[in-house]
C-alpha cells in the first residue's frame, strides 16, 4: 500500500489522532468541574452538565435528577464565557480532527500530504491547539455564574473553585492541545515525502 508519509510522517499521523481523540472526548464529557448539591455529586462540563434541581410539586422541596445531558439551549449555557468556550474549543477539535483525518489517510493514500501539505497541515494543528488553549482559559471566568455558585457553596468566583475541583476532562481537552501544539506541529514539518519531478 502506497503511502505518502515518511516514517516521522506516520508516527505524527498517529499521534495528530491521539491528540484530537483525547481532546474531543474531554470537550464533550460534562466533568471539567465537580461539586456537590443537595448532598449529590454534579458535575459540570461547558454545554453540559450531570445532575441539576428541580422542583418536586408532590414534596413541595428541591431534589437532585442524577442524569447528564446538554443545556436545554445555547443561551441556557450558565455564562457568557462558557458559551464563547464552547465555541472556540469546538472549532479547535474539529480543526485537530481534520488534520488528524487527513493525516491518516495519507497513510493509505500516496502523493496526499507532500512536505509543503504537512506544514500546512502543522499550522493548522497549531491553530487548533491555540483555540482550545484559550477555551480552557475562558472556562475559569464563568466559574461565578448562579449554577456554579450553587454546586461550588457560594464561594466560587472568577478564577476561585470555591468547594469544588477540576475534573479529569478539563485536563484530558487541555493535554491534547499541548499536544498538538508542542508535537504535531512540530513533526508535521517532516512528514510528507518530496514530491517527485515529471518531466511533463
Amino acid at each position: 500500500m502506497a503511502s505518502s508519509l515518511t516514517c516521522t510522517g506516520v508516527i505524527w499521523a498517529l499521534l495528530s489522532f491521539l491528540c484530537a481523540a483525547t481532546s474531543c472526548v474531554g470537550f464533550f464529557m460534562p466533568y471539567w468541574l465537580w461539586g456537590s448539591q443537595l448532598g449529590k455529586p454534579v458535575s459540570f462540563g461547558t454545554f453540559r452538565r450531570c445532575s441539576y434541581p428541580v422542583h418536586d410539586e408532590s414534596r413541595q422541596t428541591m431534589v437532585m435528577v442524577e442524569e447528564c445531558g446538554r443545556y436545554a439551549s445555547f443561551q441556557g449555557i450558565p455564562s457568557a464565557e462558557w458559551r464563547i468556550c464552547t465555541i472556540v474549543t469546538g472549532l479547535g477539535c474539529g480543526l485537530l480532527l481534520l488534520v488528524a483525518l487527513t493525516a491518516l489517510m495519507g497513510c493509505c493514500v500516496s502523493e496526499l500530504i507532500s512536505r509543503t501539505v504537512g506544514r500546512v497541515a502543522g499550522g493548522i494543528q497549531f491553530l487548533g491547539g491555540l483555540l482550545i488553549g484559550a477555551g480552557c482559559a475562558l472556562y475559569p471566568l464563568g466559574w461565578d455564574s448562579e449554577e456554579v455558585r450553587q454546586t461550588c457553596g457560594y464561594i466560587s468566583g472568577q478564577f476561585d473553585l470555591g468547594k469544588c475541583e477540576i475534573g479529569w476532562a478539563y485536563y484530558c481537552t487541555g493535554a491534547g492541545a499541548g499536544g498538538a501544539i508542542l508535537l504535531c506541529t512540530w513533526l508535521a514539518c517532516f512528514s510528507g515525502k518530496k514530491q517527485k519531478q515529471y518531466p511533463y
